[in-house]
């Protein structure tokens, strides 16, 4: 009998149950985000847009997820509008993910559109505005929210012809002097107005040097006689010392040259009328101008040559032209600029802009001084030579700001904004490189001389 009692208590304990499992019925219910949705990703001033690079990365919109309040799948849309009001919304990425690509080609399309151009015989303007939003829902367009509106400034640069637009040689610098034997991509030559004549503005580090083509071994040159032409004996290593040089070469005879060559900022408004080295100008062969990205602080500055005092150049008039008056210092303001000079005309402008840095351990004590800026040398390519870093971490980050900086988490030389992505570096000397045209992800190389 007691064993009868148990099993019938038991069955009833199992009907229980399962009585109230059918009854409880669980049922999730998404409701609209309170919060909204918005771009993470950090934006330029303005987008360069050349034929050239249509391949290119344009621009990669990256946002916080949508939270509906439950485990849900999330449909992001990146939409763009040209009136600026998105009555003329288009859908041109769909994604369940959080980032989305636009390449230099759609932009492109995007300034055809708003009727851009870059001919300078024409009345049409060549900058514009494209708008982007991102919206979100669940099924169906179901509880959709939208991001607020990103204003993109797109600009078409004029075509050059005779003297700018220019193109990267075959040809590079390779050795000690420069990447330690081809450890990193070799320094760029590139062509001039000149036919057969080729530059490349280069930093070099005490060491030898010798030029080859297409970063390969075979057919390299460098000078066994030091006679100032190039041959193909063994024993042609170029001594050079440490400094930024202008290296021309004639392959017509093959002839060079190398000279000290820099110009840079120098006044209050930047290193103290030189008690740092000022602040290098770097060659953007597509426009054929030199440029530097740099922090500057209220204050004055000027141009000159190789660090040095005599023909140095302000603007006297402040009609965008330099000259050599005495009293020719130019007043500028607190903040981060783009700086170009045309040496053709000895032209400049000095313009507001996001400007990359380094900053770590390895670097600044993590922002205990200002970053070491990168300059944008060609769209979306962000450069520096002669970086000096110890022993720690770095990363990239814009105006010297924690607002939407860059590490490497899966150490795959692509930057990231992962929450443990340092970089770690050892102590040496440095050209450092960010390329956001690339379609996978801002690649980047730390190249140790």
């Amino acid at each position: 009998m007691k064993h009868i009692k148990i099993l019938g208590l038991l069955m009833l304990a199992v009907i229980t149950f399962s009585s109230c499992t059918q009854d409880d019925d669980f049922k999730f219910t998404a409701k609209e985000p309170s919060s909204g949705i918005s771009f993470t990703n950090s934006f330029l001033e303005s987008y360069v847009l050349t034929p050239a690079t249509s391949s290119n990365l344009g621009e990669r919109f990256t946002w916080t997820s949508a939270d509906y309040g439950v485990p849900t799948l999330v449909n992001y849309k990146l939409e763009k509008s040209i009136t600026g009001d998105f009555t003329d919304a288009e859908t041109i990425g769909e994604t369940n993910g959080n980032e989305l690509a636009v390449t230099i080609g759609q932009l492109l399309s995007y300034a055809t559109e708003l009727g851009l151009d870059n001919d300078p015989n024409t009345e049409a303007p060549d900058t514009g505005v494209v708008s982007f939003r991102l919206k979100a829902s669940v099924g169906t367009d179901a509880l959709e929210v939208y991001s607020p509106i990103q204003a993109l400034t797109l600009y078409l640069p004029e075509q050059s012809t005779g003297g700018g637009g220019f193109a990267v040689s075959s040809w590079g610098v390779v050795g000690s002097g420069y990447n330690n034997w081809g450890a990193f991509a070799d320094g760029k030559f590139y062509t001039t107005a000149t036919p057969g004549v080729i530059v490349s503005y280069v930093n070099l580090v005490d060491g030898e040097i010798k030029f080859r083509e297409n970063n390969a071994w075979g057919g390299d040159l460098g000078d066994a006689n030091l006679d100032g032409v190039l041959d193909a004996d063994p024993d042609n290593n170029i001594a050079v010392t440490a400094g930024d040089y202008k290296i021309t070469i004639d392959t017509n005879d093959m002839s060079y040259t190398i000279e000290e060559f820099s110009w840079g900022i120098v006044g209050s408004g930047y290193n103290d009328w030189g008690a740092t080295p000022d602040a290098k100008l770097y060659y953007d062969y597509t426009t054929d101008t030199f440029k530097a990205g740099v922090q500057l602080i209220d204050g004055e500055i000027k141009f000159r040559m190789n660090n040095t005092w005599g023909g140095d150049l302000g603007d006297a008039n402040l009609d965008g032209i330099l000259d050599a008056d005495p009293d020719n210092n130019i007043a500028v303001t607190a903040g981060h600029y783009l700086v170009t000079l045309d040496l053709k005309d000895n032209s400049y402008t000095i313009e507001p802009t996001t400007v990359w840095g380094v900053v770590g351990s390895g670097y600044n004590d993590w922002g205990a001084t200002p970053d070491a800026n990168l300059t944008e040398i060609q769209p979306g390519v962000w450069f520096a030579e002669n970086i000096t870093l110890i022993d720690g971490e770095i990363k990239f980050r814009p105006n010297n700001t924690w607002d939407g900086d860059y590490g490497d988490a899966n150490l795959d030389n692509i930057l990231d904004r992962d929450a443990d992505n340092n970089i770690a570096v050892t102590a040496g000397n440095y050209v450092i490189s960010i390329d956001f045209n690339d379609v996978d992800g801002p690649k980047y190389y730390l190249g140790k001389r």
